[in-house]
């Protein structure tokens, strides 16, 4: 295995790890590192992959330089290297909504995490990022996205999920897709807080929606979203 470095957006790097024997055609798992005056990393992935994955940022920068980590939700790919991250990175602060720090990084980081509120900005010098609450989007209570604003790229975690391996960035249809391995795969429960959540995250009109398993799509992420929202709404009315 190889994890593939890959910049998708100006100073924001893709970490892309293929593993062939998940699922019916193999899965990547994707991390991102934003470069910036204070740097951040998006998915701490799995402690097995924690040496591929903490090499691939130090291609780009000294780990003892990063200085904010985060991550959508608690889950094995999401969370699991977490502590190996903190001590490879002394300078890195843990950071999730309020809910995720109330139900489970007080207790598993082996850091003091940083509380953030719903829309509030990370300015890390050169770069803006925006935590935002999205309960149950794609999964778990805790769930949050972030939003690069000066890139217009979100980083949206299991939504838009492919199977398979992906190619770093992608202009094609990606709604298609995220919805058959949904149907094969039900991870995400659909709740009068979807549809919403969902047009919410439209409204950003991002230009870059960097997924977690799958390629980075570059061009209309509204459009994109709205079709998702639509296709839960439809889902939930039927």
């Amino acid at each position: 295995m190889k994890t593939e470095v890959s910049e998708i957006a100006d100073r924001i790097y893709r970490l892309s790890t293929f593993l062939p024997a998940v699922g019916p055609t193999g899965f990547t798992f994707n991390q991102f590192l934003i470069d910036a005056d204070e740097p951040l990393l998006f998915h701490y992935g799995q402690r097995s992959l924690f040496p591929l994955i903490s090499a691939a940022v130090k291609s780009v920068i000294p780990l003892e330089k990063l200085r904010w980590t985060t991550c959508s939700h608690v889950e094995a790919d999401e969370s699991g290297a977490l502590n190996q991250w903190l001590a490879a990175a002394p300078r890195a602060t843990p950071a999730h909504g309020q809910v995720g720090c109330n139900i489970w990084l007080r207790d598993m980081a082996d850091r003091e995490p940083s509380v953030l509120a719903n829309d509030e900005v990370l300015d890390l010098g050169g770069k803006r990022v925006r935590w935002l609450d999205t309960p149950h989007v794609p999964h778990n209570w805790d769930a949050g996205v972030i939003y690069e604003e000066t890139t217009g790229t979100l980083f949206s975690s299991d939504l838009f999920t492919q199977f398979g391996p992906a190619t770093p960035t992608t202009e094609s249809e990606i709604v298609g897709p995220a919805i058959a391995t949904e149907k094969a795969v039900p991870y995400m429960p659909v709740t009068k807080l979807t549809e919403p959540t969902l047009r919410r995250l439209a409204g950003l009109k991002p230009t870059t929606i960097a997924l977690m398993h799958g390629p980075s799509f570059k061009g209309d992420g509204a459009a994109a979203l709205t079709a998702l929202a639509d296709h839960y709404r439809d889902r939930l009315a039927a």
